[in-house]
């Protein structure tokens, strides 16, 4: 006796009119830029199957930033960069913004939350072996990230421009005046003159706002392009090797090994493919 499959329900012309008008931007940016495919992948990518909380530091962090920077946007809408109104910039956006205060205190206290995520985020990666092969530019470009975060830090703790912000400002830069041969240069680079000012203000508000951030944006784009192009580190405990997907992708010689100078294996890649390690 045959079995016969129920025929789905055809869907009327209207609907498929509006599932066309509706589909037409994506389908017509995804033929000119692939963003679609890509973001497709990048939400729907495979990973390995016992990753746990521990490896959502990296979004958290990144969720984290992406609160600084859109609270810092707001902030800059109604903050004057000049010595004899920042203080009271800061006190309208305070007292007299809408909501002011709380994206005020988003943006100051999230700053503390960024750096603390970082750290947590590299204590995990370096905890779980994920700085190693093929990872190490990955890990480079965190490092770097971590480095011009608390860059990002130190440049904006003096626009408010009050005791604590200058008297801090004068410790950092006079630490970082100490440092061997560029230290002097440092210093007086941060100034923007001999003592801290109307320039000092004006040049650590140009680095807090414009060159600090694009080095960030730029740093995660490539730090997610890594992560995407070789894959989540499973844990210690995990029985997959760390590298080995990846690896099983690459030109690998007769004898097991990856064709190179040095020739580097991640730990049991060939034990995976049957032979000995």
């Amino acid at each position: 006796m045959a079995v016969t499959t129920p025929r789905r329900p055809r869907k009327s012309a209207r609907r498929q009119q509006l599932e066309a008008a509706i589909t037409y931007p994506l389908d017509w940016l995804e033929e000119r830029s692939g963003l679609v495919g890509g973001i497709r992948y990048f939400l729907f990518r495979k990973v390995p199957g016992d990753v746990n909380w521990m490896q959502t530091l990296g979004s958290a962090t990144l969720t984290a930033f992406l609160v600084q920077a859109i609270t810092g946007v707001i902030l800059a809408m109604y903050y004057k960069p000049d010595p004899k109104t920042a203080y009271s910039s800061i006190q309208h956006i305070t007292n007299d913004v809408t909501l002011g205060w709380l994206v005020r205190g988003m943006h100051k206290w999230g700053a503390s939350i960024f750096i603390i995520l970082m750290f947590f985020h590299m204590a995990r990666v370096f905890l779980f072996g994920a700085y190693k092969y093929p990872r190490e530019l990955n890990w480079i470009v965190g490092v770097l990230l971590l480095a011009i975060g608390m860059m990002e830090g130190f440049t904006g703790y003096l626009l408010p421009w009050d005791q604590t912000a200058y008297w801090a400002t004068v410790v950092g830069i006079n630490l970082n005046g100490t440092a061997p041969i560029l230290g002097p240069f440092i210093a007086q680079f941060l100034r923007g003159g001999a003592e801290i000012g109307p320039d000092t203000l004006a040049r650590f508000y140009s680095l807090h706002m414009l060159l600090i951030p694009g080095a960030i944006f730029a740093l995660i784009g490539l730090h997610l392009y890594l992560v995407i192009r070789l894959g989540v580190t499973s844990p210690p405990w995990s029985r997959e090797a760390a590298g080995a997907d990846w690896l099983e992708e690459q030109e690998v010689s007769t004898d097991g090994h990856r064709a190179g100078l040095t020739r580097p294996t991640p730990r049991n890649a060939v034990g995976r493919r049957g032979e000995v390690s």
